[in-house]
C-alpha cells in the first residue's frame, strides 16, 4: 500500500473519531453545567475544555468569556476551529475522498451525507433541536461510520490503518477526559471537602456516562462512585472499551501484524507493559496528573513514530 494511501486512511480514522470524542467531552461538560455550583464554577468547568495556552488564546482572540454558548459554537461549528466537530467531519470526508478506491460505497455515502447535513447546520439549528439531542446525532453518525467500515471493509491493510487510527485516537480521549479533572486529586487520594462532595459525584457519574462506561462500573464495583476507582477503570481495565489500556492492546495487535520488528511496535508494547505493570494506589502517590501526562506524551510520540514508520512523515 502507498504511504499517502495509508496516511489518508489513518487521519479518516482519527478524525472522524475525535469528532464523536469532542461530542462526547462536550455532551458532559455540557451537563455538569446544569449542576448547582460555587459562582464562577460554569465558566471554570469550560475554561478546562482547553488544555493548553495555545487553544485558550485561540478561543479567547473571537470570544470573551468562556460561557455555554460561545465555547458550544466554537467547539461545534466554528469554521476557523481546526478542532470543532465541523472541521473533524470535513477532514474525514476529504480523507475519505482521497481513498475511495479502497473504500466501500457505503463508506462514502456515509460520511458525505453527515458532512452535507453539519455543513448547513448553524447554532440556531443546533439550539432548535436541543445541545444533548444535536451531540448525540454527531455520536450517532459516527456509530453508523464506524459500524459500516466494519461490516463491509476487506480485512487487509487498509483495515488496519483505520483500526490503528481509531485505538489511537480514543485513547488520547479517554486521558484527556481524565486530565480534565486531574486537578480535584492529591497524592493522599481525591481532594474531599464536605462543600464539593454532592457536585464531585455527579461530575464522575457523568464523565461514565459519557465514555458509556456508568453501567459498567456499577457491575464491576457494585459501591458508589470513588474517583480513584473511575480513574481505575477507564484506564487499567482491558474489558472496558474505550480504556486505555483496552485501545492499547488493539494498537499492539494491529502494529504486531502489520511490521512486528517496527520501531513503533517496541513503543506501543513498552506503553502496554507500563499500563499492565501500573497500580492505582501508586499510580496516585507518584500524581494522577503527572502520570496522564506522561502517558498522553507516550501515546504521541507514538503516533509520529507510526507516521515515520509507515506513512508521509520523514
Amino acid at each position: 500500500m502507498l504511504s499517502s494511501t495509508a496516511e489518508n486512511l489513518f487521519w479518516m480514522a482519527r478524525y472522524m473519531e475525535r469528532s464523536e470524542n469532542t461530542a462526547r467531552l462536550l455532551t458532559g461538560l455540557y451537563h455538569m453545567s446544569l449542576l448547582p455550583a460555587r459562582r464562577g464554577a460554569q465558566a471554570g468547568l469550560w475554561e478546562g475544555l482547553f488544555q493548553s495556552e495555545a487553544e485558550r488564546n485561540a478561543y479567547l482572540a473571537k470570544y470573551d468569556a468562556f460561557k455555554t454558548d460561545p465555547v458550544l459554537t466554537y467547539m461545534v461549528l466554528d469554521r476557523e476551529n481546526p478542532s470543532s466537530i465541523r472541521s473533524c467531519v470535513w477532514s474525514a470526508r476529504e480523507n475519505v475522498r482521497a481513498t475511495r478506491h479502497v473504500l466501500t460505497t457505503d463508506m462514502w455515502e456515509t460520511i458525505n451525507s453527515t458532512w452535507l447535513d453539519i455543513a448547513k447546520t448553524t447554532y440556531a439549528d443546533m439550539l432548535d433541536m436541543g445541545h444533548h439531542e444535536f451531540l448525540e446525532w454527531i455520536k450517532v453518525r459516527s456509530h453508523l461510520f464506524r459500524g459500516v467500515a466494519h461490516g463491509t471493509m476487506r480485512r487487509g491493510e487498509a483495515f488496519e490503518f483505520w483500526r490503528m487510527g481509531v485505538f489511537i485516537e480514543r485513547a488520547e480521549n479517554t486521558i484527556r477526559l481524565l486530565a480534565a479533572r486531574a486537578h480535584t486529586f492529591k497524592p493522599t487520594g481525591p481532594i474531599s471537602r464536605e462543600d464539593t462532595a454532592t457536585l464531585d459525584y455527579y461530575q464522575w457519574g457523568t464523565l461514565l456516562r459519557s465514555v458509556n462506561a456508568y453501567k459498567a462500573y456499577r457491575e464491576i464495583y457494585k459501591s458508589q462512585i470513588d474517583p480513584r476507582r473511575v480513574v481505575e477503570l477507564l484506564t487499567l481495565n482491558e474489558e472496558i472499551p474505550r480504556s486505555v489500556m483496552a485501545c492499547v492492546e488493539e494498537i499492539c495487535e494491529v502494529l504486531e501484524g502489520l511490521r512486528p520488528r517496527s520501531r513503533c511496535f517496541e513503543q506501543s508494547r513498552d506503553l502496554l507493559n507500563r499500563l499492565q505493570s501500573a497500580r492505582i494506589d501508586r499510580v496516585y502517590r507518584t500524581g494522577m496528573a503527572r502520570f496522564l501526562e506522561d502517558y498522553r506524551a507516550g501515546l504521541h510520540d507514538l503516533s509520529l513514530q507510526i507516521q515515520k514508520d509507515f506513512l508521509m512523515i520523514q
